[in-house]
């Protein structure tokens, strides 16, 4: 009859593998509970819209700030010559950490969003689909230095 040595170091490990598994699952759902308000909040939130035909010359800074969270903060410049919109820069939003637009779903930008703004001269536009907040929140943020231009 042969002897079947007990290995002691599998339910160790098997409970270190389980322990590790539930404190991401519990992290992940504590993140997505605390950041549920903030994308409610961009979900339901409107843009208007602008006249593109009534902009002064300049420099204009618009930004788009979460009063639920910070998560999706956002910050743009737009240069304003000879009435139209011949620059959109991001200072705040969907960059890398060296300051290029950030691949959203299916690999567009928010330059790309930008460019159906210019191309349609109106915010009305469909947003980045899977990016939806991150679209909205950069149109909110454009919005609100067209606004500036205006004035």
């Amino acid at each position: 009859m042969k002897k079947t040595k007990k290995r002691k170091g599998k339910p160790k490990m098997l409970i270190t593998v389980l322990i590790i598994i539930g404190v991401v699952v519990v992290g992940l759902t504590v993140g997505i509970l605390w950041s549920l308000p903030g994308m409610r909040e961009i979900e339901g939130m409107k843009i208007e819209s602008i006249d593109f035909k009534e902009f002064k010359n300049g420099v204009y800074t618009g930004e788009y700030i979460g009063s639920k969270d910070h998560l999706r903060d956002t910050e743009l410049q737009v240069s304003i010559e000879e009435g139209k919109i011949s620059d959109i820069k991001v200072i705040k939003g969907a960059l890398d950490k060296n300051g290029q637009p950030v691949k959203l779903t299916g690999g567009k930008t928010v330059e790309d969003l930008f460019d159906r703004v210019l191309n349609s001269q109106s915010l009305q536009v469909d947003v980045i689909s899977g990016a939806t907040l991150t679209s909205k929140t950069h149109l909110k943020a454009l919005e609100d230095a067209l606004k500036k231009a205006q004035e």
